[in-house]
């Protein structure tokens, strides 16, 4: 009767669970810390755009705590300090470049966290102006590459979009940009 343990079952469908919740709760984080960062204010009374966040953040059973906690990182009272935006660029699987934009409180833990998963994808994370040449500054979109590189196969589109994937559930990671379209 190996396997058949009941609380072996409930165990696994609860961290399944746990997992999907928190990668809601740290989307949610995440926005009402670049939010309140914006507007300077965690009153929702004083700062409109935060008031969609919370009814969100309380509609996804967001704990109180954590809410504090975000909008305290967005004020700079967080315990490692202010959030400060970093833009990362490097590489990817087959020499395809990368531009990343960070909201962070701790600059040295997003980039080894970037360093790893690129690199154990296949790619490097780069030196400034490595790649930023290849994209250009949409103010509506973001950046966009104005050398698109053609992919050669769907292999390699597979890998590509698995990494950028990655790259964007990284808590302190706000947007990957590609030098491929529609990844």
């Amino acid at each position: 009767m190996a396997g058949h343990s009941k609380w072996n079952n409930i165990k696994h469908k609860k961290a399944k669970e746990d997992r999907k919740r928190a990668k809601i709760f740290s989307q949610i984080a995440r926005k009402i810390r670049v939010v309140v960062k914006e507007a300077g204010s965690g009153n929702p009374e004083q700062n409109a755009a935060l008031r969609p966040i919370l009814d969100k953040a309380r509609a996804a059973n967001m704990p109180k705590d954590n809410i504090c906690r975000a909008i305290d990182a967005g004020l700079g009272k967080g315990k490692n300090g202010p959030l400060q935006e970093v833009l990362y660029e490097g590489f990817g699987p087959n020499g395809v470049a990368f531009l990343i934009t960070a909201v962070t409180d701790n600059k040295n833990r997003t980039t080894s966290e970037l360093r790893f998963s690129l690199s154990r994808a296949g790619g490097s994370l780069g030196s400034p102006g490595c790649v930023k040449y290849m994209f250009q500054r949409d103010e509506e979109e973001g950046y966009k590459c104005t050398i698109p590189i053609k992919p050669e196969d769907d292999k390699m589109i597979d890998k590509i979009s698995e990494l950028a994937d990655e790259l964007r559930e990284q808590e302190d990671v706000e947007e990957v940009y590609c030098a491929i379209e529609n990844i």
